[in-house]
């Protein structure tokens, strides 16, 4: 790996462990509906421009309703999800769930696009599985207040749709530019929030520091953060591309311990590692070191 595309790895984590730190300012004060537009809709504004000087309007064109889908199960759904999440749980503990979104991929893959199994990602998959479900048995000790139990299994929903996205991308979009899927599912996913957004509009300007917060989390962490991990696929291929899930984890508790005082407990260190070792394996990151028919 080239240097520069080391640190537009680390760059990218940063950006997107980020994103969980700007939901948990802004989702109060704006609603979780009218957040998420107007996190796609300042996202779709940088990149249309960016894709037309690129002369990718044509490949847009000519795949428009699979990015549209794509749009809405990549974009509009899981970062509603997340910002409904943002009102009850901490933005470590939501990057800790985002982090499963591998994983789900590889399940949907194997499945679906009947992508070969091994000892390694079978046993990754459980292990994932199991950090999950006892991360979920302990949200109401890891974060204080109602609604974690529905917050966990909103991220959860999230990160499955991610999964799904990636796996119909890789089926239905493979001929279509990576700058054209970007742009093309942001203004679809803000098309499909914009009357809800509207209408669950709050009462009254939100002060300064939660807009900044959005345009941050739209034009850096949304925007800026997809033309860096479209470019780091061109690079480095998308099998090392997806390890900067493993950094997410990190820079969104170090954000959110700098800035919320969230705190960062052992328990949640430790089930972040056993989840993350579970997506490294599932994925083909890792590998057991075993012999056999079904090892990789």
């Amino acid at each position: 790996m080239k240097p520069r595309d080391a640190v537009d790895l680390v760059l990218l984590a940063a950006l997107w462990g980020g994103s969980f730190l700007f939901m948990r300012v802004a989702v109060p004060h704006f609603g979780p509906l009218p957040l998420a537009a107007l996190r796609v809709a300042g996202a779709a504004l940088l990149l249309l421009p960016l894709l037309a000087m690129r002369s990718g309007l044509g490949s847009l064109r000519q795949h428009w309703r699979p990015i549209a889908l794509v749009g809405i199960t990549n974009s509009a759904l899981p970062f509603l999800g997340f910002s409904v999440a943002a009102l009850h749980i901490g933005a470590g503990l939501s990057s800790i769930l985002n982090a499963t979104s591998p994983m789900f991929g590889t399940l949907i893959a194997m499945v679906w696009l009947r992508e070969p199994s091994s000892r390694s990602r079978l046993a990754g998959l459980c292990i994932g599985f199991v950090g999950v479900v006892l991360l979920a048995s302990r949200s109401s000790s890891l974060v204080a207040g109602p609604g974690a139990g529905w917050a966990v299994g909103l991220c959860l929903a999230a990160s499955a749709l991610y999964g799904f996205s990636a796996c119909f991308a890789k089926r239905y979009l493979q001929q279509a530019q990576s700058l054209a899927v970007a742009a093309g599912s942001q203004v679809s996913a803000a098309l499909v929030l914009a009357l809800p957004a509207w209408w669950a509009r709050p009462a009254h300007n939100p002060p300064v520091q939660p807009w900044l917060a959005v345009l941050a989390l739209a034009l850096f962490c949304t925007g800026v953060a997809y033309v860096l991990y479209f470019r780091l696929i061109g690079h480095i291929g998308p099998a090392r591309a997806i390890t900067v899930t493993f950094m997410v984890p990190a820079f969104a508790m170090l954000w959110a311990g700098l800035f919320l005082d969230e705190a960062v407990t052992t328990g949640m260190l430790g089930l972040c590692a056993l989840i993350l070792l579970g997506t490294g394996l599932a994925t083909g990151t890792l590998r057991l070191p075993l012999r056999g028919r079904l090892a990789e």
